[in-house]
């Protein structure tokens, strides 16, 4: 199917092409339609090829760790979303598509993940609510093209009932505070992730959609 990917470039090769993976697991077509509202171009895919020829690479996903690692391996996609990350490929994960970035999670029992990042997805442990749902706050610990015009104090819509505990403390980008801080924003030169919903959280969601495309341009 390498002709497919080659053909879409070749369309649009004025335009930035974003890879969305396609791997039955989530809200991918939310996040699709989050990123038509700010003018960037995508493709819902889970063809490997199309994939690896794309500018970035969006990697979704809701419900449990373990049911979303067995549907990218079942679709041969996981090594295919490592490779993204090998060739500096600017990724982005989404909720569940961050903690698969780790190492493993402890959500029913050990389940290895995609090991891009060192750490670990642990269930968070607190009196207050759990799943964590609703309006939290930014604390940003780093400047990263990822949260340009991203201010201190913007609410996000968060729903997860797990948190990453990133090896690499210099990886974490923002935070927010649920009964002691939890990870909100990793990412180094060309990956990144975060914990809620970009797509569910207005404005400032969009705009970090947008920063992403932005980093794919650059």
């Amino acid at each position: 199917m390498i002709g497919l990917g080659r053909e879409y470039r070749e369309e649009k090769e004025s335009i930035v092409m974003l890879a969305i993976v396609d791997y039955e697991v989530g809200n991918v077509r939310s996040v699709q339609k989050s990123f038509d509202k700010v003018g960037i171009e995508t493709v819902l895919t889970d063809d490997p090829e199309v994939i690896l020829a794309a500018d970035g690479v969006v990697l979704p996903g809701v419900g449990a760790f373990g049911d979303a690692m067995e549907m990218l391996k079942k679709k041969q996609l996981a090594e295919v979303v490592c490779e993204v990350a090998r060739r500096k490929i600017p990724l982005l994960g989404i909720c569940v598509g961050l903690q698969m970035l780790f190492e493993y999670s402890l959500e029913k029992g050990r389940t290895e993940g995609l090991s891009i990042f060192k750490g670990v997805c642990e269930p968070i442990v607190t009196d207050l609510k759990v799943p964590h749902m609703g309006w939290n706050e930014l604390i940003i610990k780093k400047e990263h093209p990822v949260l340009q015009d991203v201010n201190e104090g913007e609410f996000t819509y968060f729903v997860h009932s797990y948190h990453v505990v990133p090896e690499d403390k210099d990886i974490i980008l923002a935070t927010t505070e649920y009964d002691g801080e939890k990870v909100a924003v990793v990412g180094n030169d060309s990956v990144v992730g975060i914990q809620f919903h970009p797509e569910k959280s207005s404005t400032i969601g969009l705009k970090i959609l947008e920063n992403f495309g932005r980093m794919v341009q650059a």
